[in-house]
């Protein structure tokens, strides 16, 4: 059985991450489950960077410090919520651009800042990049998207961060309104973790 580490402390990802993968004979680890504590500085310009800096720096620390994890895959992703009327922000930055504030609270603060902007002019779309390591090999990288519109207001409850505001006019509500089957299946993580799959299974490293 193969072994996937993935690089992200964040629980949410984890269960949306074990639900996408969940028909492979894997066994999936978070980076904090084999050791890793350190912090990373994504100081990249783009999702594929940042992403490819994250499953390198695990990597490393697994090869040279963890031997039962030496051989294992890791995989790390990068997203974030581009949103046009703002120039793309706050893109690579989603999670920083936070500062103090909650999410919510930057959710608010957006709505508030697009009061004015017509419908037509609310495009957004979230934004996945997916890097994995393997051994003897170089980083491999894919990046999906799921295309929206910012809300004028938040609706629903589950999902996380800022799925409450994002719109999907094809189904007609937000992806925080969506059951989490529905949203694994468009999602940009989703695509984003399914084609990295289908990559490293075309790559015969994974069966």
């Amino acid at each position: 059985m193969k072994t996937i580490v993935f690089a992200t402390g964040n629980k949410d990802k984890v269960v949306e991450i074990r639900e996408i993968l969940g028909d492979l004979d894997v066994d999936l680890k978070t980076m904090k489950e084999v050791g890793f504590t350190e912090e990373i500085e994504e100081n990249g310009t783009t999702f594929r960077e940042n992403a490819a800096i994250k499953a390198e720096a695990v990597a490393a620390y697994l090869r040279k410090s963890v031997p039962e994890y030496a051989d294992a895959i890791v995989m790390a992703d990068d997203s974030g919520l581009e949103i046009d009327a703002m120039g793309k922000m706050p893109g690579v930055m989603s999670h920083r651009w936070l500062g103090d504030r909650t999410y919510p609270q930057a959710m608010q603060d957006i709505i508030e800042e697009l009061k004015d902007v017509p419908e037509e002019k609310r495009s957004a779309r979230f934004v996945c990049s997916i890097a994995a390591c393997v051994p003897g090999r170089e980083t491999l990288t894919v990046q999906e998207t799921i295309e929206g519109r910012v809300a004028h207001e938040m609706r629903g409850t589950e999902g996380f961060g800022y799925d409450p505001f994002f719109y999907v006019p094809e189904y007609g509500c937000t992806t925080a309104e969506m059951s989490r089957e529905q949203k694994n299946a468009i999602s940009h993580r989703g695509k984003g973790i399914r084609a990295m799959r289908d990559l490293l299974i075309a790559e015969g490293v994974l069966g």
